[in-house]
């Protein structure tokens, strides 16, 4: 099945992948005064919450490398976080964002409609009980921090 679904989150996966060039290592781990999180954060989250979002709640086997969930879990922060953690580099970032919409649709392709119970409901108090609806609201998710990474940027004057 052939899902227009699959064009958004690609395509919205690849604004969030455009984001990356032009950032620094450096820039990466800046955290504009009076916020918590850096560029890196905010990449290395989007692949956490959809990784979760794609496949616990259908009981599939969910793909964190190493220090991921530690570093960019819902609640976390790279200002409280160990010093000495080893963080993956841009372009890792980047390969593990891409290969994840790959790897999603593979596995998910066929299944866009199986329903989950109960359904789970967001912090935001949005019920989601099929993989379409998982899928949709992460492209919300994705989308804010792609606006929220924006504005870092510009208050950073990075690229």
């Amino acid at each position: 099945m052939d899902h227009q679904l699959w064009d958004q989150v690609q395509f919205v996966r690849g604004q969030t992948l455009k984001l990356i060039d032009g950032i620094s290592e450096t820039d990466a781990d800046r955290v504009p005064e009076g916020f918590r999180n850096s560029p890196r954060w905010h990449f290395g989250h989007v692949y956490v919450v959809l990784e979760r979002f794609a496949f616990r709640h259908l009981k599939l086997p969910e793909q964190y490398p190493e220090g991921y969930r530690e570093a960019f879990e819902t609640g976390t922060s790279p200002l409280d976080a160990n010093p000495d953690a080893k963080l993956p580099t841009l372009p890792e970032l980047a390969e593990r964002l891409s290969d994840q919409i790959v790897r999603i649709r593979a596995v998910l392709g066929e299944r866009l409609a199986e329903r989950i119970e109960p359904p789970y409901v967001t912090g935001s108090g949005k019920s989601l009980a099929t993989p379409e609806e998982f899928l949709s609201f992460s492209l919300y998710h994705e989308g804010m921090h792609i606006g929220i990474i924006k504005c870092y940027r510009r208050l950073l004057a990075i690229g």
